[in-house]
């Protein structure tokens, strides 16, 4: 047996990633889009708690089916604008931890400083996530 998510087991933990979110939300990013970024960076590490969570945000949200169920194929569907396929493409770089000087250019074009880091914050806390919930097996309630 696993043990429990250290989320949930170290006092301030789940503090300390609320806190990276509300920052990274503090930079002007659309909340939805955000929850976007969540969900494709989730598929990406198989991180099925995390999939059924920001989906559920989606579809609470009324965010288009379409660009909540093609999330996983960004580059081949038109649901999604210049700036937030380059976001796309930056969480993808970054969740494989490392970031082409081409990707983080494009980002910059479309993105100002603050709302790149506030990004790149949120991409960051997802994958601790992710990470955390496949290491500990958790589970979809």
């Amino acid at each position: 047996m696993r043990i429990a998510n250290p989320i949930m087991s170290v006092p301030g933990a789940m503090k300390a990633l609320l806190d990276l979110a509300e920052a990274g939300a503090a930079t002007g990013l659309d909340k939805d889009f955000v929850e976007l970024i969540c969900l494709r960076v989730s598929i990406m590490n198989g991180c099925g708690v995390c999939i059924d969570y920001h989906t559920k945000l989606l579809r609470k949200a009324n965010v288009a089916d379409e660009r909540v169920y093609a999330v996983a194929g960004w580059r081949d569907v038109p649901y999604y604008t210049d700036a937030e396929k380059a976001a796309f493409a930056l969480a993808e770089e970054m969740t494989h931890v490392h970031v082409s000087d081409e990707v983080y250019a494009e980002a910059a074009k479309h993105w100002d400083e603050k709302q790149l880091a506030g990004l790149m914050l949120a991409i960051c806390g997802i994958n601790t996530w992710n990470r955390l919930n496949v290491a500990t097996q958790q589970k979809v309630a």
